[in-house]
C-alpha cells in the first residue's frame, strides 16, 4: 500500500494576489477588532445575501504544506471551485517563511484526486529536493496522473515521469538526482478491461459495484470509468486497481525511465503490522527520522461497555521495531485525550503530537512530548482545526527543526496558513485568501460554542449561527445537523446545508457535534442524536432564543441515519433533508455477496439477512417507520447510492411526504461544483418554505414549489394543524 493509499484511507483556486501578513497572533486579532468597529460606524448596515452559497462553495482551501530543506520557505497547495467549468483549480505556491513577501505561484496542481467511495479530495504530499531548487508532487494533467517538478523560483513546470499507466507513488534518491515510482495496470489495460466487461457481460460477483451502475459509472478521476469494492466495506476503485505496484526509476538528469529490479526497490515505510506481535495493534505510528526510535499511538487499555473501541488512545515511544516495551507518556495532556496525529520534531527528542478537545468543540491543540525527559510542553492551543489540511483533522503540519506550518480553520473562520515558532509558540499568519469572507462572517454570521447535556446527563457541544435580527418577542426556527464540526463550517459534514447563509435569511443554524464513542449497539448509537435535538431544542426554546416548533434538520451519511431515527421516533422535527442512506433489504440485497459486509453489518448494526432478524429490521430501517416519518423529508441523493433508499423514498414520495433528487456521477459526498451549489440553494429553499412559508419568486423555481405546496396540502397530521394554526 502506498503513502498515499494510507493517507486515503485514514479518511481526509488559483488566487493571484492575496498578500502575506506579518505579525503575531495577537496583533492580527487586535486589527481585526478594530476594522471591524470601523466598518460598524462608518458603513450602513449589510445588504442581503452577504454569505451567500456561492461564496461559501469558492472558498480557498488550503493543504499539503511542506518546508523546505533550508527551512526558509514553505510550498502549499491551493483548491478552489470553479461553477463555470464545473470543476476545481489547484496550484502550488512557494512562500517565506518570515512572510517578507506574499505566497509565488510556481504551478497547476492538475484535477483534484480523489477518493472513489467518499469523492473527498485526497492528500497530495509533495516532496523538496534536497538543494530547495524543485517541488516534486503527483497531478492529474492531460488526462494522466504523473510526477511533475516545479521550480521553486516560479520559472516553470516539468513532467518528470511519462508513463502508460498512472503514478501511485513516488521516492526522491540519490541526493536528487534519480526519482523512483511505481505503477499499476496501465491505461489501456483498464479501458479494455472495462470494453471487456460492456462486450462480453459483466460476471457478477463481489467485487462488482451493484448499486452504483455496472459500467463507467463514475468520473472520478475525470473520466467516466468503472469502479469495484477493494475493501472489506465500502472501499472502491478503478478496475485493475489490485495490480500489484510495478517500480520505476528516471534519472533526473537525463529523463530516461527504467524498470527497477524487485531487490532494488525503495525500502516501503514502517507500518504497525511490522511491529511484534504482542504489542497492541497501534493505530498510528511515526519513525524518527536520524535513529530506529518509534512513536506510537496505542489503543487505550479502559473500554466502556458497548463501546467498539476505547474513546482514548495512549501516547508511547518504542527504541526501535523490534521493542516490545513502550515507555509511555504519563503527564496530563496525554492522558485519557483524543490524540489524532504524532510525529517527530527533526533533529530532537521531542514528538509533536495533536489533541482534539471534545468538550472544547473539537478544537485541535498540539504539545511537545521530550521523550528523554518526559516534559511536555504546550506549543499551539487553537480554537478550532489546526493541521495539514482544512478536509482532514487527523494530516500533520508541515515541520522543521524551528517551525510548524498549519492550516488553521475555525466555524466561522475560513481556512489560512500559519507558522509557529517551535522555540518561541509564537504564531504569524502566512497566507489569509479569504480574509473578505472571514471579516463578513464576523460581522453577519458568527458562530458561537455552546454546551448542554440531554436527559441522561451526556454533554454535546455544537456551533451556532444565531439567526439575524433574532429576537425573544420574535425568536427564530432552528435548523441543526448532526455529525461532527471540524473546521470553517460551510454546511456541516459534507457541505450541503450553508449555516451561515441560513443564519442570514433568519434561520439559526446549528452543527452538534456526536459523542465521540462508537457504541455497538444501533439503537444506543443513534438514539444519541434525537436526545441531542430534543435538549438543545428545549435549551433554546427555554432561553427565547429559537421558536422550539419550527425545527428543520439534516444529516450526511450516519447524520442522514439519525435524522431519519430522530423522525421516527420524536416529533420535534418540522421539515428534514437527507442525503445519504439507511439500511433497508434492498441495501442488504446488493452487497450481500460480500462477506466482510455481511460480518459488519451483524457486528455494528446487528443484523443478518432480512428473514434471519426481521425484529431487528423493524427497528432500524426506515422502510418499517413509513406511518412515524410525519415531516416532510428532502432527499439530494448521489447516483452511486439512491437505489439503496428507494424501499423508503418512492413510498414517502406516493403519500406526498417527501420529495427527490438525484445527482449523476457523485459519490457518497457530492463534489461537482454545480451539483453542490445546487443542493446548498435548494437546501435554503426547502427549509425557508417549511419554517418561515417563504417562496422565492424566481419563475426557475416554480415547479419545485408546485411539488412542495401539494405536499403541504396533502399534510394533515395533528403536528400539521398545529403548524397552521401557528402561522407557520
Amino acid at each position: 500500500m502506498s503513502r498515499f493509499d494510507r493517507l486515503a484511507a485514514r479518511a481526509a483556486g488559483r488566487d493571484r494576489a492575496c498578500r502575506g501578513r506579518l505579525g503575531d497572533i495577537g496583533e492580527s486579532h487586535w486589527l481585526r477588532v478594530l476594522t471591524l468597529t470601523l466598518a460598524v460606524l462608518v458603513t450602513v448596515p449589510v445588504s442581503a445575501q452577504v454569505i451567500s452559497p456561492r461564496r461559501l462553495l469558492e472558498v480557498t482551501d488550503l493543504g499539503n504544506p511542506v518546508i523546505s530543506p533550508d527551512g526558509a520557505y514553505v510550498a502549499f497547495r491551493t483548491e478552489k471551485a470553479s461553477i463555470a467549468r464545473n470543476t476545481y483549480d489547484t496550484a502550488w505556491y512557494v512562500q517565506r517563511l518570515d512572510a517578507t513577501a506574499p505566497p509565488l505561484r510556481i504551478a497547476d496542481g492538475g484535477a483534484p484526486l480523489r477518493e472513489y467511495v467518499s469523492g473527498l479530495v485526497l492528500p497530495s504530499p509533495a516532496e523538496w529536493s534536497p538543494d530547495g531548487r524543485w517541488l516534486y508532487y503527483r497531478a492529474r494533467l492531460n488526462g494522466r496522473v504523473a510526477v511533475w517538478r516545479a521550480a521553486a523560483d516560479g520559472s516553470g513546470a516539468q513532467e518528470v515521469t511519462s508513463d502508460a499507466a498512472d503514478v501511485r507513488d513516488f521516492v526522491l534518491g540519490d541526493r536528487g538526482l534519480t526519482l523512483t515510482y511505481s505503477v499499476g495496470a496501465t491505461r489501456s489495460e483498464v479501458l479494455a478491461a472495462e470494453e471487456q466487461g460492456y462486450n462480453q457481460g459483466v460476471h457478477i460477483d463481489e467485487s462488482v459495484v451493484l448499486a452504483a451502475g455496472l459500467f463507467r459509472s463514475s468520473k472520478i478521476d475525470g473520466r467516466a470509468a468503472t469502479q469495484q469494492f477493494l475493501g472489506d466495506w465500502f472501499s472502491t476503485g478503478p478496475l485493475l486497481a489490485k495490480v500489484p505496484d510495478r517500480w520505476k526509476v528516471v534519472d533526473l538528469q537525463t529523463g530516461i525511465a527504467k524498470d527497477l529490479p524487485k531487490a532494488d526497490r525503495p525500502p516501503q515505510p514502517l507500518t504497525a503490522a511490522d511491529l511484534p506481535a504482542d504489542l497492541p495493534a497501534a493505530r498510528k505510528i511515526a519513525q524518527a527520522p536520524h535513529d530506529a526510535r518509534i512513536a506510537v499511538l496505542l489503543p487505550g487499555k479502559h473500554k466502556a461497555k458497548g463501546q467498539l473501541l476505547s474513546l482514548y488512545v495512549e501516547l508511547a515511544v518504542l527504541s526501535d521495531r523490534h521493542s516490545s516495551h513502550p515507555v509511555f507518556c504519563t503527564a496530563e495532556p496525554c492522558h485519557e485525550k483524543h490524540i489524532g496525529d504524532i510525529q517527530w520534531r527533526p533533529g530532537s527528542d521531542e514528538v509533536l503530537f495533536t489533541v482534539t478537545d471534545y468538550d472544547k468543540g473539537r478544537a485541535q491543540s498540539i504539545y511537545g512530548w521530550n521523550v528523554q525527559t518526559g516534559a511536555v510542553r504546550p506549543i499551539v492551543m487553537a480554537e478550532g482545526l489546526f493541521s495539514g489540511s482544512q478536509r482532514y483533522w487527523d494530516i500533520p503540519c508541515a515541520v522543521s527543526i524551528a517551525s510548524l506550518v498549519c492550516v488553521a480553520a475555525a466555524a466561522d473562520h475560513p481556512p489560512r496558513l500559519e507558522a509557529v515558532d517551535l522555540r518561541s509558540a509564537r504564531r504569524r499568519i502566512l497566507f489569509e485568501p479569504n480574509r473578505r469572507l472571514d471579516l463578513d462572517m464576523a460581522a453577519t454570521a458568527p458562530a458561537e460554542l455552546i454546551r448542554w447535556k440531554d436527559e441522561q446527563g451526556r454533554e454535546f457541544t455544537g456551533q451556532l449561527f444565531q439567526a439575524r435580527g433574532a429576537s425573544a418577542r420574535h425568536p427564530p426556527p432552528l435548523f441543526v445537523t448532526f455529525y461532527t464540526c471540524d473546521g470553517f463550517l460551510r454546511g456541516g459534514l459534507g457541505d450541503e446545508w450553508p449555516l451561515a447563509t441560513l443564519a442570514e435569511q433568519g434561520i439559526s443554524a446549528l452543527c452538534i457535534n456526536a459523542i465521540p464513542e462508537f457504541r455497538i449497539d444501533f439503537v444506543a448509537r443513534h438514539d444519541q442524536g434525537r436526545a441531542a435535538v430534543e435538549s438543545v431544542v428545549k435549551r433554546l426554546a427555554g432561553e427565547g432564543r429559537i421558536d422550539g416548533t419550527r425545527v428543520g434538520m439534516g444529516g450526511l451519511s450516519y447524520g442522514s441515519e439519525v435524522t431519519l431515527w430522530t423522525l421516527a421516533h420524536s416529533d420535534v422535527v418540522t421539515a428534514a433533508s437527507v442525503s445519504s442512506i439507511s439500511p433497508t433489504p434492498t441495501y442488504y440485497l446488493l452487497n450481500s455477496l460480500r462477506p466482510a459486509f455481511r460480518s459488519n453489518l451483524r457486528k455494528l448494526w446487528q443484523l443478518g439477512a432480512p428473514a434471519e432478524t426481521p425484529a431487528q429490521w423493524r427497528k432500524i430501517s426506515p422502510m418499517y417507520h413509513l406511518d412515524r416519518l410525519r415531516a416532510p423529508i428532502l432527499f439530494q441523493m448521489p447516483e452511486q447510492e439512491y437505489r439503496m433508499a428507494l424501499d423508503y423514498a418512492l413510498p414517502l414520495i406516493r403519500r406526498h411526504k417527501a420529495d427527490a433528487y438525484v445527482f449523476p456521477d457523485e459519490a457518497h459526498i457530492k463534489f461537482q461544483p454545480r451539483h453542490k451549489l445546487a443542493v446548498y440553494e435548494r437546501n435554503v429553499d426547502w427549509f425557508r418554505f417549511w419554517l418561515q412559508g417563504y417562496e422565492d419568486p424566481a419563475p426557475a423555481k416554480a415547479d419545485q414549489y408546485r411539488v412542495w405546496r401539494e405536499i403541504k396540502r396533502a399534510d394533515s397530521t395533528p403536528q400539521a394543524d398545529a403548524r397552521a394554526a401557528d402561522g407557520s
